[in-house]
């Protein structure tokens, strides 16, 4: 029997959030990063903007990063990150969260990203409890039962299914929305945990909790599996 039973799913960045705020110039509301930022000097006084294009139009905008700020106040390679539009600043600045609040705009993550699996060749109704841990690249807001379907490959009902059950133990609810790393664990058929939650829950003593009836065991010949997903 497996005595350490342990699995990564990563969420990947397969794009940038798209910037939502209407456009000055027509109807558009989509904006994406230029790849550019804008450092204007006056004096000893910088100002720094994230430079969007709208993509209905391509008309430039200009998000304010940092306002009249005295040049000491940045760190020197920070400031010749700016000045080089360097990909991983503005990387940086698109993805914000805070940036987007200070300037009264929202992000679509929306086909931002990818889960990657590395499930090894473990049998799932291994009496074992299977560990899963659930890595982020980017703070993309993703639904937790969203990321069960996709690195098990079942549909909602089933994982709905296996959740009560006890099967599934999860750090927060099924519903919410995960942007940090986490770890889960998956119980096998007849295990203490899974019966015990069973008891709890008040679940039928006939109710199937095998494998087979959830169909992982083809799941489980998967080593990679990338599946492209909104968030």
């Amino acid at each position: 029997m497996n005595t350490d039973r342990k699995a990564l799913w990563a969420v990947r960045q397969s794009a940038l959030p798209t910037v939502v705020r209407p456009c000055p110039d027509c109807s558009g509301t989509r904006h994406r990063p230029s790849g550019k930022i804008r450092v204007n000097a006056n004096g000893k006084l910088l100002d720094v903007w994230l430079l969007l294009s709208c993509a209905a139009c391509d008309r430039t905008s200009k998000v304010p990063v940092h306002e009249r700020v005295h040049v000491s106040s940045l760190e020197p390679a920070r400031r010749v990150a700016y000045e080089t539009n360097d990909p991983a600043v503005v990387r940086e600045l698109t993805m914000s969260a805070s940036l987007a609040a200070k300037n009264g705009y929202r992000l679509d993550w929306t086909g931002t990203w990818e889960l990657a699996t590395r499930t090894p060749l473990y049998a799932l109704d291994d009496p074992t409890p299977l560990k899963v841990l659930v890595s982020f690249e980017l703070p993309a807001p993703v639904r937790v039962e969203r990321l069960l379907m996709l690195g098990l490959g079942l549909s909602r009902t089933r994982i709905r299914r296996m959740v009560g059950a006890g099967r599934i133990h999860l750090p927060l609810a099924l519903d919410a929305k995960a942007h940090q790393d986490f770890e889960l664990t998956i119980h096998g058929p007849g295990s203490v945990d899974a019966a015990e939650h069973s008891k709890l829950l008040g679940a039928p003593t006939d109710v199937r909790t095998d494998l087979s009836h959830f169909g992982l065991h083809d799941t489980a010949q998967q080593l990679s599996r990338s599946a492209t997903a909104g968030a």
